[in-house]
């Protein structure tokens, strides 16, 4: 089972963004706060309570849905849980990665240990080994509406708990039965509410989210290395970086993108050798706007993030138990948290994001194949002509400009009653935050085709060198793809540069530079 490299005590409702980003990036050990406990504990006694005292309750002693009104005997509570969870478990599609597993149960941890939903302390211990022991559950990614909740997916993770179907150890398929036993986890059998509690919330559309913004902070991050260098493979002019220009604007991340791009482009011997005597006054927009529009993406990333984050440590399940109620008995509540709107909104304002860094970085490929607007090589390549050089390596881009411009329509502005109506809007936010990562691929590979251009357009200025953080990213390339001297199978360069970008092997070496941005 998985080897942990450290451990982190979660404390519900306090996880930050670093936390979430370092559960993405790696398996780390959760053990839970022990105040988080005696809450969990307090909330199941009042299901307990309210299930002894016989009043109809939705989700503890009746049906879900249209079903609502339909009573269940005690003797079969158990029973329309794990129906439930059975019923509910019709997923299709290809199964979500580890990564993103790890966030909806991270999430679903979380949030259950708050201590408003009514399950015993034994539900989130078990979700806490199966996720301590590398146990991943098979989850479909599609069919979510993201309302009532992440409904199907979180159903298929729940099966893992009960010892039904599949699940993925080291990333290979094995079932349930088998995984559990040789990890000394025991199968579950849900009391009342559980089921429902644990597959309501929006942790599947938040954990896709999350997954695109962190994706997304590495395109910008090297969406914006790329574009300093194309500033100087192109003999572009660092003027439009000056802070004062940006400062009578006001924007913030303009402001703070700004500044990267001078720190990045600081002591070029490129740039000192066209201050005097160049006939151009001003670049095309996708070299002297960039701080514009990397600016702007910035802010959006940013906003993101926020709305993200509130979500991660939400409740969001339904119905919910408060202890505060009338003579300071326990109330459950009927809401709908599990409305995933905001989500939905968020994955919808990183689509534009991500698809405009793309958009920006297949621009300046355009202008460095370019010789008018260059001034180097046609298609960067000795001997055109005979050399295609860069010319299809841009068509690429600008196919996967195209689609993502097709894939940042936004997916909360669509809705289908569901439920026989009684789920009568829902937010799409599952499609909403999964579409992202189609989005945040092709927008790699249109950064690392950049990457090789610009990088391709630097040689061809030797002896000069660029600035030194940028120098140190073009002989990180230049170890695993060399110069572009003729025709060769290009493909392999370009994964090459794709993994680069999303590794985020652009920015490794100067995260100082980019720390503000997590600011």
């Amino acid at each position: 089972m998985t080897q942990h490299s450290k451990s982190w005590t979660l404390k519900p409702g306090a996880m930050t963004l670093g936390d979430l980003r370092a559960v993405w990036a790696a398996p780390v050990k959760l053990i839970l706060a022990a105040e988080a406990y005696p809450v969990i504990e307090a909330s199941a006694a009042a299901v307990q309570a309210i299930v002894a005292k016989g009043d109809a309750a939705y989700g503890i002693n009746t049906g879900f849905g249209l079903l609502a009104k339909t009573r269940i005997p005690d003797e079969k509570l158990e029973q329309l849980q794990r129906n439930l969870i059975l019923s509910h478990s019709v997923g299709t599609g290809e199964l979500l990665s580890d990564a993103v597993v790890r966030l909806i149960m991270l999430m679903k941890i979380g949030s259950l240990a708050r201590g408003y939903s009514g399950v015993r302390p034994l539900i989130v211990d078990t979700l806490i080994a199966l996720y301590n022991a590398g146990i991943m559950p098979a989850i479909p990614a599609k069919g979510s509406v993201g309302a009532s909740g992440d409904l199907a997916p979180l159903s298929h993770m729940t099966l893992a708990m009960l010892g039904v179907g599949d699940v993925r150890v080291n990333g290979e398929l094995m079932a349930a039965p088998e995984a559990l036993a040789q990890a000394g986890i025991a199968p579950v059998v849900l009391a009342a509410k559980e089921g429902l509690a644990l597959i309501n919330g929006t942790q599947v559309s938040n954990a896709l989210a999350l997954h695109g913004l962190f994706m997304a902070e590495r395109l910008l991050e090297a969406a914006m290395v790329t574009g300093a260098l194309s500033l100087d493979a192109a003999k572009g002019s660092d003027s439009p970086f000056d802070a004062r220009v940006h400062a009578v604007r006001g924007q913030p991340g303009q402001i703070l993108a700004a500044q990267m791009y001078r720190q990045l482009v600081a002591h070029s011997a490129i740039r000192a050798s066209h201050l005097e005597g160049d006939e151009r006054v001003q670049d095309p927009y996708s070299l002297r706007c960039q701080p514009q529009v990397m600016g702007a993406c910035l802010d959006l990333i940013g906003n993101v993030g926020r709305t993200l984050l509130i979500e991660a440590n939400a409740v969001t399940d339904n119905p919910l138990i408060f202890q505060d109620g009338p003579n300071g008995q326990a109330e459950i509540v009927s809401g709908g948290n599990f409305h995933a709107e905001p989500v939905a909104f968020a994955a919808d304002t990183l689509a534009l994001a991500i698809s405009e860094i793309g958009a920006l970085a297949e621009r300046r490929i355009a202008l460095l194949i370019d010789a008018t607007l260059s001034g180097l090589p046609p298609f960067l390549v000795r001997d055109p002509g005979v050399n295609s050089g860069f010319m299809i390596a841009h068509v690429t881009a600008a196919a996967l400009a195209s689609e993502n411009k097709s894939l940042a329509h936004p997916a909360s502005v669509d809705s289908l009653p569901t439920s026989a109506n009684q789920e009568d809007h829902v937010s799409m936010a599952t499609f909403a935050g999964r579409r992202l990562d189609d989005m945040a691929h092709n927008t790699a590979v249109i950064v690392g085709i950049e990457l090789l251009a610009a990088a391709q357009g630097i040689d061809f200025h030797r002896p000069l060198k660029t600035s030194p953080h940028l120098e140190h990213v073009h002989q990180q390339l230049r170890q695993k793809v060399p110069f572009f001297d003729a025709d060769r199978f290009f493909a392999p360069d370009i994964e090459a540069a794709k993994q680069m970008v999303l590794q985020g092997e652009l920015s490794s070496t100067c995260k100082n530079l980019f720390a503000p941005l997590y600011a």
